[in-house]
């Protein structure tokens, strides 16, 4: 059983699959009972189409490959009945992408993987309309004397991605090693993410968690929709939230990803009643709280010039380092809209209404 990742990409040229959907592949073999005793490198080198044995080699290093559940090494021999399942990094997608020097906002570097803070409106991923200047292209340059990056490939180092117009860190994996280990993290759930994120109105519990598949749109493939938890439809997804300030019509709340779903903060906020301030995708665009009309209404348009996109900065990640057994951990501040933002409705609280 492979895990996918739905391919689409949408009309302004970002990937679909945004806002965090991991990069990774999920692999469940089971040996027939005719299988012969056979190494476990060898096994899967015979079994996985187009994966190399460094990745292989890297993946059980990683102890990213296991074995009726357990980690195993690449001498054991898997025999008729075992149960062997692969976490690896996602093959690069078929095609060339063209490496551009730009000014990436690198926060941290070693041999094996940097932080990155990506500015709103940077595509994360080449696509339809956004074949260059994206985030990958410059990534393409920085490592292009690196082996996930070499000969053009479509994804050097990449993980996970946020969206066109979501700010913040990402992690980059400079090597097989690197990508293997850290998308063991967060196929496991094990990565620290914390986002900021402004929303329309204040949830009426200081903190909670939201649970609920996230899928397809029927009506609309673009966007996703929160289906029940348990259903047959979309992915299983939980977000955890806490409120840190309210400033009456909306409010500014920490988000938790235990998963990582496509567009999952902004379904998951929708869905709840609550969807991010100027986030024309999902409703947040227009005045959802107070009223639509006089100083109010000019106030919101004016804020929403200030900050012409959905208000969701990916603040903080934390992980295991791929090699020191370190935990590591990086903030990002807030960007400048956001700040401004911000300001404008702590200002707009402090007044009498």
């Amino acid at each position: 059983m492979t895990h996918e990742l739905d391919p689409d990409l949408l009309p302004d040229g970002s990937s679909s699959l945004a806002e965090e959907d991991e990069l990774y592949e999920h692999h469940r073999i089971q040996a027939d009972g005719r299988q012969e005793p056979m190494r476990l490198d060898k096994f899967l080198l015979n079994r996985l189409p187009n994966v190399s044995r460094t990745k292989v080699q890297a993946g059980i290093e990683a102890e990213a490959v296991q074995v009726n559940g357990k980690p195993a090494k690449s001498s054991y021999k898997v025999k008729a009945g075992d149960v062997v399942t692969v976490v690896l990094s996602e093959p690069p997608r078929e095609g060339k992408v063209v490496p551009e020097p730009m000014a990436l906002d690198i926060r941290y570097e070693d041999e094996q993987l940097l932080m990155v803070n990506k500015p709103a409106g940077m595509v994360v991923h080449p696509a339809y309309g956004n074949w260059n200047g994206t985030l990958v292209n410059g990534l393409a340059w920085h490592l292009q004397n690196l082996p996930t990056g070499r000969n053009g490939e479509i994804r050097p180092g990449l993980i996970h991605r946020i969206d066109k117009d979501t700010s913040g860190l990402l992690v980059i994996g400079k090597t097989e090693w690197a990508m293997t280990h850290l998308s063991n993290q967060f196929f496991y759930h094990t990565i620290e993410r914390t986002y900021l994120a402004l929303v329309w109105g204040t949830p009426k519990e200081e903190t909670g968690t939201i649970r609920g598949n996230i899928g397809r749109h029927p009506k609309d493939r673009k966007l996703m929709t929160v289906f029940p938890e348990g259903s047959e439809h979309g992915k299983h997804a939980v977000t955890h939230y806490k409120v840190l300030q309210s400033f009456g019509p909306v409010a500014l709340v920490q988000c938790n990803l235990e998963t990582g779903r496509t567009h999952q903060i902004r379904a998951h906020m929708k869905h709840i009643g609550h969807p991010l301030f100027a986030d024309a995708a999902y409703g947040g665009d227009k005045i959802l709280y107070g009223q639509r009309t006089g100083s109010y209404k000019s106030f919101v348009e004016n804020t929403f010039e200030v900050m012409p996109r959905q208000a969701l900065h990916a603040k903080s990640l934390g992980f295991v380092h791929p090699s020191t057994g370190q935990q590591m951990q990086f903030e990002a501040e807030l960007p400048e809209d956001f700040q401004q933002a911000l300001a404008r409705w702590e200002k707009y609280a402090a007044q009498p209404h």
